[in-house]
């Protein structure tokens, strides 16, 4: 028999955990094969490609943004080879699964939650008796009736099988997402997520989880991220772990990890920030909303303060990148309140925030109480609110339009210096700056174009044009130094025109070649001469003295000037802020 596990990942960068958990316990009975595509590949494409391996059985892993690309290929499948058995399993599937049986014939097994030891049984029925009833956690068809056999106990996880010594995976290791499990459950109740579907945690044997981490990292992971739900929850083992990981890791590896903020003993932050090499780990961490009754209606318990102390004692250690979230259309959360809470969160200054929106999701209990709350979502994945009897649908574009300009000008660090000016000096608060701009930026029709870099710095400066923003020229000075400092190379054509003409810039050079020491040691210490200045370097004029503000945050409108060196050696850029002669 010939079987197939494959799913289609959001981008070729990540990959499939759960159906190398199947390949792996299905073995050796079993030699399974492993084929992954991505939901932006052509349907036909996926289908030649798994006709051709002339399976006898295919699963497929499937989940809210996969599933309706996941349907097609079954049904695309079954027309040209009916005699192939299909098998689905994932979170998408395990609830609801009589509706997916009645209404999607092409489905010939489902198999509910953990699937390991339940698809090893349906394949052993397969080759054998064929009495499915045998086979918990699993629905099928039996005399035009749909079967659905009771739920199987829970896997001792300690007993699994590595799913990650697999000879094929170790050459694209270094180019994809690593992803790693040290357990599965989660102690929390979040009426939104799945998770709080399967009470209690359950742990992986800790000395196989360091044998793989080994392997995966001697065979070139760059990128590990472990999916347990609230990965401190013990927080023996959390430091266990991150002691080993500092210990072992080699140079280059990022480790990403989702912690419940509210929970983590400042001692651990303090080891953390005393012995981890900066850019080792990442945060992520889900905030939600900071409206207490909010949280109260989805049984999530929050102390926003211990989470504040939490996410500053990273950020002010410098070593950890902390990733936020934020989710609009929780219960009672109207327009004003969740503008509070972007606003309370966006205080903390996290490296990233992630603002998504509600998704209405099978087994979970916002969606089945839906209606007390007026819910109104789409009928198919991802189920994403499209409002309730607080937030219309009106006030979702709103947010959606906040969404878009803070990915572009906040989550992708283009423009830090300028942004921190704006939100805390020209704009009531960071929402109310980010909700404008993103209204305009709507208004202009730029959400349906493509941008450059340069069109990002045009079209802020439009939108601030059109607002009459007070100290104009001070934010055009900031965006300059940003978009100098960013840029690896010497720019063609900045957004700007250019500060001086050629007899200005020559009477600047020189009075650079001549006085070096009024840039500093460190640009003396570069030992540029004449060639160097003119091949590598730029000259801006700005309004006021902008060192001063980097380091009191006080402006005082002195013009000077910025020479950006753009290094060819290492590949960086370094700034020279002075005063003008």
């Amino acid at each position: 028999m010939n079987v197939i596990c494959s799913t289609l990942n959001a981008k070729y960068i990540h990959t499939n955990l759960a159906i190398r958990y199947l390949k792996a316990y299905a073995a050796p009975e079993f030699d399974i094969d492993i084929k992954e595509y991505t939901i932006k590949d052509p349907i036909l494409n996926i289908v030649s490609d798994l006709y051709q391996q002339k399976p006898s059985v295919i699963g497929f892993s499937c989940y809210i943004w996969n599933i309706e690309e996941t349907l097609k290929v079954v049904n695309l499948l079954k027309k040209i080879d009916p005699s192939i058995t299909i098998v689905l399993g994932g979170p998408e599937v395990s609830y609801d699964t009589m509706e997916w049986m009645e209404k999607c014939p092409d489905i010939d097994f489902i198999v509910m939650g953990e699937g390991e030891q339940t698809f090893k049984q349906l394949l052993t029925e397969l080759t054998s008796t064929r009495n499915f009833r045998n086979v918990h956690g699993a629905a099928f068809r039996e005399n035009n009736e749909i079967v659905i056999t009771p739920q199987r106990n829970k896997l001792d996880l300690k007993e699994l099988p590595s799913p990650y010594r697999f000879p094929e995976d170790a050459p694209h290791l270094s180019k994809r997402v690593t992803y790693i499990e040290t357990s599965r459950g989660c102690p929390f109740n979040c009426q939104f997520c799945l998770s709080s579907i399967e009470i209690g945690v359950r742990y992986f044997d800790r000395e196989k989880i360091k044998a793989d981490i080994r392997y995966l990292m001697e065979n070139g992971a760059k990128t590990i991220k472990f999916v347990d739900r609230t990965f401190n929850i013990s927080r023996s083992y959390a430091l266990e772990m991150f002691r080993f990981l500092i210990d072992e890791h080699h140079p280059g590896t990022v480790f990403q990890f989702e912690i419940t903020a509210d929970i983590m003993r400042p001692e651990v932050i303090e080891f953390l920030n005393q012995e981890a090499p900066k850019g080792l780990f990442r945060f992520e961490i889900g905030v939600q909303s900071t409206n207490d009754d909010t949280n109260e209606l989805v049984m999530r318990k929050q102390n926003f303060a211990k989470l504040t102390r939490t996410v500053s004692m990273v950020k002010d250690g410098g070593k950890i990148d902390q990733h936020l979230d934020l989710i609009a259309g929780l219960p009672e959360e109207d327009y004003a309140s969740f503008r509070k809470t972007f606003n309370d969160v966006f205080e903390l200054r996290p490296e990233e925030l992630q603002l998504g929106f509600l998704k209405m999701l099978r087994g979970t209990g916002v969606r089945l109480r839906a209606h007390e709350h007026q819910y109104v979502y789409m009928d198919h994945s991802p189920y994403e609110v499209l409002g309730n009897n607080v937030l219309s649908y009106g006030d979702i574009i709103r947010i959606k339009q906040v969404e878009d300009v803070l990915e572009k000008y906040w989550n992708d660090h283009r423009m830090d210096t300028a942004i921190e000016y704006l939100v805390s000096n020209s704009f009531s608060s960071p929402f109310d700056f980010f909700q404008e701009f993103g209204s305009y930026w709507d208004g202009q029709g730029w959400s349906r174009i493509g941008h450059q870099l340069e069109d990002l710095y045009r079209r802020l400066g439009s939108f601030l044009t059109e607002k009459q923003v007070p100290d104009l020229q001070v934010i055009e000075g900031l965006m300059k130094y940003d978009y100098l400092k960013n840029h690896k190379y010497k720019p063609r054509k900045p957004w700007w025109n250019a500060s001086y003409d050629k007899s200005r810039r020559i009477s600047l050079y020189n009075h650079i070649i001549n006085n070096p020491a009024s840039l500093g040691e460190s640009f003396v210490r570069l030992g540029l001469d004449e060639k160097d200045l003119y091949k590598h370097t730029m000259l801006e004029e700005i309004s006021f003295d902008i060192t001063r503000y980097l380091m009191t945050g006080t402006i005082v409108k002195q013009p000077s000037c910025l020479l950006a060196y753009f290094d060819p050696v290492h590949n960086q850029t370094v700034i020279f802020p002075f005063i003008l002669p």
